[in-house]
């Protein structure tokens, strides 16, 4: 067996077991991050005296039968954004070179506490503001299903370090779909939890009112392991996945200039969840598209007035297409920004009375498949466009504050997303490990 593209549970199990050490994990990670054509474009950078120290530390309390959950000894990468003792931490972009924080970020920390070992920091969007995973004033790591494809984005180097058996599970960080793109685009399954349910401190913002931390990883067991140790609880019980769910596909929106391939994916998906006993509904409930007229209201605004002065005083540092979505909000007045989430707080309560009594929505995670890195950086007309249209799905969970999860249909670069009710992170992780059984 391939330990190393093993599911970080199964890591778990092993160690366990006594069949791998986490030292030898380690090792063998680090070495093939350092060996492979393509870590220098995945890690921004590897932290290996702390993989090491934190991997002995497994290994004895593995030996004296002091593990300190499924997870203890598991090797994981970490998004750029997230700090980390004594590490830069730099979030993709030239204007935070140098950057090292003096301690890790409250999830790191709880993380390290509970076992797991840092490999290193994953290579990212610049500031996390693209979907697309494109970046070249650091580096732009790539799909690991085809090099030349765009890899997803922002957590581009966190999806990309699990795909390629470079880490058994990455932690991302998702504003409008950072998480479930790039895992979607790389066959893996991206867990974003609704916003808040995870400590923020220490994680380096984009838009507060919509950044998330979560898991992007092999299987649903593994993201409700990581999800439970982000929030320092026990993971919920996934042996016995329900049947007969409630499912609710999400019409209208998430189908308008849909592409061919993640149509077909998650049409094909849904029959086998049907043909598994789920029951589906159709709906196209209209807060929705209300709610997707007031992004350039509510996301753009946040993010230029988080990172305007750094932004100012160096704009020549960033990458073109991003510095104007950034700037897209420096016009927007306070009393339409105020206005709009009034809009929103109306829209989100109009969502929960319409869904109550659904276990989840499903919709394709992305309307669209990962477009050439070439002509993303050759056209950028056309880098604007695919940006916008591969975030559209996964921006509603996000603006309506929900948890998602995108996993794989078997279709290249397909997924499938289920969105939950606010705060219902436990049981969308129940149901979409249903879901995964039915898709297999």
């Amino acid at each position: 067996m391939d330990w190393l593209k093993a599911s970080a549970a199964e890591q778990g199990r092993a160690i366990l077991a006594g069949l791998i050490s986490p030292l030898g994990q380690v090792e063998a990670y680090l070495d093939a991050a350092g060996r492979h054509p393509y870590g220098r474009r995945i890690y921004a950078r590897l932290t290996p005296e702390r993989a090491r120290a934190e991997a002995v530390a497994a290994h004895d309390r593995a030996r004296a039968g002091l593990r300190r959950g499924l997870l203890d000894g598991v090797a994981i990468s970490w998004k750029d954004n997230i700090d980390s003792a004594g590490t830069a931490t730099e979030a993709g972009s030239r204007l935070l070179a140098g950057r090292t924080p003096e301690r890790d970020a409250a999830i790191l920390a709880g993380a390290t506490l509970d076992g797991l070992v840092c490999l290193g920091k994953t290579h990212m969007t610049e500031l996390a503001f693209s979907g697309l995973g494109v970046n070249p004033m650091t580096a732009t790591p790539p799909n690991s299903i085809d090099p030349a494809l765009a890899p997803g984005g922002s957590s581009s180097g966190a999806a990309v370090s699990v795909a390629l058996g470079l880490a058994a599970a990455a932690i991302g960080s998702d504003t409008g779909g950072s998480i479930r793109v790039p895992a979607a685009w790389n066959g893996l399954v991206g867990f974003k939890p609704t916003t808040g349910a995870v400590r923020s401190d220490g994680v380096l913002p984009l838009c507060r009112q919509f950044d998330v931390a979560g898991p992007i990883a092999r299987t649903v067991e593994d993201c409700a392991e990581l999800f439970a140790v982000l929030r320092g609880e026990p993971a919920p019980d996934l042996t016995e996945p329900p049947r007969g769910l409630r499912l609710m596909v999400l019409e209208g929106v998430p189908f308008d200039d849909a592409r061919e391939g993640p149509v077909a994916g998650f049409e094909d998906a849904l029959r086998r969840l049907a043909a598994a006993g789920m029951r589906i509904t159709h709906a196209a409930p209209p807060c929705v598209a209300e709610a997707m007229a007031l992004s350039p209201t509510l996301f753009a605004p946040e993010a230029y007035g988080i990172w305007r002065d750094q932004i100012e005083d160096a704009p020549e540092l960033m990458y073109p297409p991003i510095l104007e979505r950034f700037r897209g909000g420096k016009d927007v007045l306070a009393a339409d920004y105020v206005a709009g989430w009034e809009e929103l707080h109306r829209l989100r309560a109009d969502w929960q009375r319409l869904v109550a009594g659904f276990d989840a929505v499903v919709l394709p995670t992305a309307p669209i498949l990962p477009p050439a890195v070439d002509r993303l950086l050759s056209e950028p007309e056309f880098f604007a466009r695919e940006n916008l249209l591969t975030l559209r799905n996964t921006r509603i969970g996000n603006l309506l504050g929900l948890p998602a999860i995108s996993l794989p249909t078997g279709h290249h670069a397909c997924g499938i997303m289920l969105m939950g009710c606010a705060g219902g992170d436990r049981a969308l992780l129940v149901a979409a490990s249903a879901a995964e059984a039915a898709l297999r």
